[in-house]
């Protein structure tokens, strides 16, 4: 017996080298800097900063820290993460002995024959005893599995980190359009006024007989066309006030408003840093790699399935008549066995399992890379548009600011006979969707800022705290 003791401590000592493949992170080819990036690479990203510093917007900020409080996909994706880590005690508890206790009580009636008469005997036996089965980890099957269990823990919280900056940048990008909208509907008004007053003097002229009939007409379309399109903006407005509820986990509520669109400056240029710094950064690539790492850690599982299972089992406990006879060991048993159990032949199911551990490893290694050229795609294209959207906001300011001009020449000349109503209304019609257009371009160079933060993984250094709660 002190021998079999001896040689499975010795077996469980020495089982210190797992089976299968350690884990190697894939090779990935990272460029030196972002295509469409202006300055050479630098350390320095907008990612480093943390998201109230971004944003940079009181009620904006107030918005983000109520999602994070209250948004059940976040709840959600916290709740996963909490079953990954029971998961991982589940299959680390498999490493250590696993003990359980035994009781049984029976009455059983047997034929009894004495000096030559039959009968029979009725007695009660009772039993209780603990018991013990150890799975030695000799070829490291358990430590693989466990190792595949914490990769997955670790996916899950890079999940979670995940949705929580989606989810700032969520709300971020649906306040900003919400801004747009706002001064959408300011355009609007704005041109029903216009067109109202444009619509009282062609009356006026038709009235004093010197205008038209079909003058009247057209500035009536002109202002039935503004009209119509306010109580639409409306709607708009209140749709998007109860997506931003919605993300904040409330029912659909009005949103408040912080800095006007019109007031906002243009954002300044952000630094990308050095690309290689991207695969360390974005939740959605480590959360990629782990996944890498679970399926690598599989096939050691899938390996030491090949090789024997050495288990120790014990059993000790007593056995008698009387109940309270079995806790005072007047009669013990017990038992002491090692066993050690191994395929011989299974159909190739074992060699088919391990390739398809294999596979499974290729497919993940296939996303992680696909999802690592991804990542670089989505700075890039922040970045060109970043930069492009600098020269489109100039030309339609300048653009902006010539119709306006127009305007006031054309009722100018309108009023001096010198111009028809085609040129007043032409004028007119052309700056208020110039004016949209404007508006939508500087929503759109303040949403770029959100993807770009988004796509370098924005907000990386930030603990779980911090996240949920700025300083």
């Amino acid at each position: 017996m002190t021998r079999a003791l001896a040689l499975t401590a010795a077996l469980a000592l020495c089982g210190g080298c797992a089976v299968g493949p350690n884990y190697v992170r894939p090779e990935v080819s990272a460029p030196a800097t972002y295509r469409s990036a202006l300055d050479p690479a630098e350390a320095a990203s907008l990612a480093d900063l943390p998201w109230w510093e971004v944003f940079a917007d009181p009620v904006l900020e107030r918005l983000i820290e109520t999602a994070l409080e209250g948004n059940y996909d976040l709840a959600t994706a916290v709740s996963r993460v909490e079953v990954a880590r029971a998961l991982v005690g589940v299959t680390q508890s498999q490493f250590y002995p696993q003990i359980e206790y035994q009781g049984i009580a029976s009455r059983q009636r047997e034929p009894l024959q004495q000096f030559g008469s039959a009968g029979a005997a009725t007695f009660d036996l009772f039993q209780g005893a603990f018991a013990l089965a150890w799975e030695i980890d000799v070829w490291g099957r358990i430590r693989r599995a466990t190792e595949a269990a914490r990769a997955e823990l670790y996916a899950t919280e890079e999940f979670r980190r995940g949705v929580m900056l989606t989810l700032a940048t969520a709300v971020a990008q649906s306040y900003l359009t919400l801004l747009e909208l706002d001064r959408e509907l300011e355009i609007q008004r704005e041109a029903q006024k216009v067109y109202g007053d444009t619509l009282n003097l062609f009356q006026q002229r038709y009235v004093g007989g010197v205008g038209s009939k079909l003058q009247v007409d057209r500035a009536e379309a002109a202002l039935a066309q503004a009209d119509a399109a306010v109580p639409d903006l409306e709607r708009r407005i209140a749709i998007q006030e109860n997506a931003i509820a919605v993300l904040l986990g409330k029912n659909p509520e009005e949103i408040p408003r912080g800095t006007p669109l019109a007031e906002r400056p243009a954002p300044a240029p952000t630094p990308p840093g050095l690309p290689s710094q991207l695969l360390e950064r974005r939740p959605d690539v480590r959360e990629a790699e782990e996944e890498v790492i679970r399926a690598n850690a599989e096939i050691g599982v899938a390996v030491a399935n090949f090789f024997p299972q050495i288990g120790l089992t014990a059993l000790y406990g007593g056995q008698a008549e009387e109940i309270e006879d079995v806790v005072r060991g007047q009669f013990s048993l017990w038992n002491l066995v090692g066993s050690t159990v191994g395929p011989i032949f299974q159909g190739f199911a074992l060699l088919e399992q391990y390739r398809a551990q294999r596979a499974t490893w290729e497919a993940a290694v296939a996303r992680y890379d696909q999802t690592v050229i991804q990542a670089f795609r989505d700075v890039s294209n922040a970045l060109v548009t970043q930069q492009k959207l600098v020269d489109v906001r100039k030309a339609q300011e300048r653009q902006v600011v010539a119709l306006r001009d127009s305007v006031r020449l054309s009722l100018l000349r309108y009023n001096y006979g010198l111009a028809g109503y085609f040129e007043v209304l032409d004028a007119e019609q052309q700056l208020f969707p110039a004016e949209i257009s404007l508006a939508q371009t500087q929503r759109d160079q303040l949403l770029t800022v959100v993807d770009l933060y988004r796509a370098l993984g924005g907000g990386w250094q930030l603990s779980d705290e911090q996240w949920m709660k700025r300083p």
